[in-house]
Order: structure tokens, then C-alpha cells, then sequence
């Protein structure tokens, strides 16, 4: 299944797509895609019984309705930084021995046509494709070889990141969660539709120019001991979001560099999860928002 967040009217709803058309999953009692998850089996059960027959009420066209990231607010956002060959290779940077890991706060999502708003304060916006897992069980000292019990599904993320910002400190995050530095989507598409995620393509294309390619057979820390890391720490929780880190490509480490500039269309593909689309706008002169 794809899942996804629409809306239509005023208020954004779980649905799954299917084909050109959604089927929200309101009537079926699931007010957002969060409970989806942490109602587990009993919760995938009845949305396969409700897509079997839903009212028609519920069917909508997909190019008719605004998309949102699939999850508004995941309780984690985990980013893996550093975590293929070629992109370590290109920064210069030894390949690590254990995982890279910094997050993201919730008010950094957004979804696939929302978008990427560079801020003022910043010269040096960036982009970067990223394979994400979502987790759909609670769990600690998960076993690595245990890991497919704990993944939900897969998406397209965008680690849009301020360099400037990251690079003045030792501490990533901060040039990392800018308003709007975290796309995804356009679905989480269900585990059982991946059949091995180190096998896909990966890129990122900036308005027609193919500026990353690759493979996730290339990341350094793979799903398994990413999960088993990461657990030994804290808890996992269904909706929590990680997302893998990025190949070689980037803009900083390009000569001259490629920033993202307003006027641009970036466009994540991770090999069967869809397109994330998402425009590059400057953040408008106005008073700070309350």
C-alpha cells in the first residue's frame, strides 16, 4: 500500500492512493496516519477491509487535492549523516566507524509541492536525497537481524541543509531543521512493496539536471545496524522517521558549489516510492509569525 496525507477541504486526512485516485481513511475511524501505524495489524486489517468497499464520499482524485508529508509531526526525526562511500570520499571526511546520527524538530516537515522556503539568514542552502524508513513497532535492543519486524514502510527525504549554519559548530542539527528543511513523501509505501532496500536507485534532479545518482547498496550502516544502533540508545516509536544520509553529489562539495536558489524545482527519487517535488522560494521580508 502507499499511505499518504491529503487534504481538500480544511483539514488534512489519512488516505492510501490508488492508482490516480485516494481513498481516505477518515470513515474508517483513522483521524491521521499515526494511529494507522500504532494501531499495528489489527489497523492494516481494517483499511484493507475498508478499500475493498469504501463510499464513494471517500474517493477522491489525487491531481484534485493538496498533498502534505505523509506524517505532520513524527515523534523522530533521526538523519544519518555520512553514510555512503562516495559521499564521505567527496567531503573529505574518514568513513566512520559507528553511525552519524542528528535530528530534526517536526517543524522542519513538509510534503511533496510545499515548498523549500531558504531563509534569510542563510547563503549556503543545500540538498540532499535520502532513502527514509518509518517504524511501525515500539522497541529497544532490537536485534539486527530482527529489523524487518520494526519497519512500517519507506519514503522519499530531502536533508535540506543551511552549510553555513552546520559547519560553524561541531553539532550538525542546527543548520539542519530550518522551517521547511525536511520534505518527504509523496507516500510511505509499505514494507511489504520494498523487497530489499540496499538495492535502489537514489537521485536528486534540480531543474532537469541529474546532480546526485546512486544506489543504496552503498550506504556504509545499513538498515539492520542502523535499527540495532539506534535501539541500544532509545526507544523506537511507530512513526519515528529515519532517514539513511545521502550520496555523493552534493552542492557544497561541487566546484563551483550548487546552492539551491529560489525559482528552483528539486525533485527526490528513490527507485519505486514515487517523485517528491517540492519548489525553492525565498522567505519573504515580513514580521515574525506568532
Amino acid at each position: 500500500m502507499r499511505l499518504l496525507t491529503f487534504q481538500r477541504e480544511q483539514h488534512p486526512e489519512p488516505g492510501v492512493l490508488i492508482g490516480d485516485d485516494i481513498v481516505s481513511l477518515r470513515g474508517a475511524g483513522f483521524p491521521d496516519l499515526l494511529s494507522v501505524l500504532a494501531g499495528g495489524a489489527d489497523a492494516l486489517d481494517r483499511v484493507q477491509r475498508w478499500l475493498y468497499d469504501p463510499p464513494w464520499g471517500e474517493i477522491c482524485k489525487a491531481a484534485e487535492v493538496k498533498l502534505r508529508a505523509p506524517l505532520l509531526r513524527p515523534p523522530k526525526i533521526i538523519c544519518v549523516g555520512l553514510n555512503y562511500r562516495a559521499h564521505a570520499r567527496e567531503t573529505k571526511m574518514e568513513i566512520p566507524e559507528v553511525p552519524t546520527i542528528f535530528a530534526k524538530f517536526p517543524t522542519a516537515v513538509i510534503g511533496c509541492g510545499e515548498p523549500i522556503v531558504l531563509p534569510r539568514n542563510s547563503a549556503k542552502p543545500d540538498y540532499e536525497a535520502e532513502l527514509a524508513f518509518v517504524i511501525g513497532r515500539h522497541g529497544r535492543h532490537i536485534p539486527a537481524e530482527h529489523w524487518r519486524d520494526y519497519v512500517f514502510g519507506y519514503t522519499n527525504f530531502n536533508d535540506v541543509s543551511a552549510r553555513d549554519f552546520q559547519m560553524r559548530t561541531s553539532q550538525w542539527m542546527i543548520g539542519k531543521t530550518f522551517d521547511t528543511f525536511a520534505p518527504m513523501g509523496p507516500a510511505i509505501v509499505t514494507a511489504d512493496e520494498v523487497p530489499d532496500p540496499h538495492a535502489l536507485d537514489i537521485s536528486t534532479t534540480i531543474d532537469g539536471e541529474v546532480l546526485q545518482h546512486s544506489n543504496t547498496d552503498d550506504l556504509i550502516f545499513k538498515i539492520p545496524e542502523l535499527i540495532a544502533y539506534l535501539s541500544s540508545v532509545f526507544t523506537l516509536e511507530p512513526g519515528d522517521v529515519i532517514a539513511t544520509g545521502t550520496p555523493a553529489g552534493v552542492g557544497f562539495a561541487r566546484n563551483p558549489p550548487r546552492w539551491l536558489k529560489p525559482g528552483d524545482e528539486v525533485v527526490i527519487r528513490v527507485g519505486g516510492l514515487g517523485d517528491l517535488r517540492n519548489p525553492v522560494v525565498a522567505e519573504a521580508a515580513e514580521a515574525a509569525k506568532t
